[in-house]
């Protein structure tokens, strides 16, 4: 026979719920025995019951297991601060990079589908100092003879 899946929801009647509550006490017991001698881990549990009666089991001294877990989260503390101040200013300057990469890829003609126009407006927004042009450029591709067809010579004279 098999078991239906069990609803992650408050068991309404007192009497199941205190056996439902006693059989899994015992199975986490159990698991976190299990867990400590397998694995050769650090392991605190604690469990109060609905009417307050605390459950425990450690792998070893509770105590020094707790008073580990709060230098641990003491010294842990102010670093996250730190450290999420440093990535969002690096997260900053990596957008900042690639969307520079993107423009001078874009410009140089290695990305399809961009064109010089956009580009330059990118340019404009993100470099204000640089001047800008309306020079036009050609991309040609193949033997270098096709290309001879369409350069006009500076100083030729017709």
């Amino acid at each position: 026979m098999v078991r239906g899946k069990t609803q992650m929801k408050r068991i309404e009647n007192p009497t199941s719920r205190q056996v439902t509550f006693s059989k899994r006490r015992n199975g986490l017991l159990k698991k976190a025995f299990e867990l400590s001698v397998l694995c050769d881990v650090e392991v605190a549990l604690i469990i109060f019951s609905p009417r307050g009666k605390p459950y425990e089991f450690a792998s070893s001294s509770m105590q020094e297991t707790i008073e580990r877990y709060l230098r641990h989260t003491k010294d842990n503390r102010v670093k996250p601060t730190e450290q999420s101040m440093q990535e969002e200013v690096l997260a900053a300057e990596n957008a900042m990079l690639c969307e520079k990469l993107k423009c001078r890829v874009c410009q140089y003609g290695m990305l399809p589908g961009k064109g010089s126009k956009e580009v330059n407006e990118n340019e404009e927004a993100n470099d204000e100092s640089s001047p800008s042009s309306d020079v036009e450029t050609e991309l040609f591709i193949g033997l270098p003879e096709g290309r001879a067809k369409r350069i006009v010579q500076p100083n030729s004279t017709d």
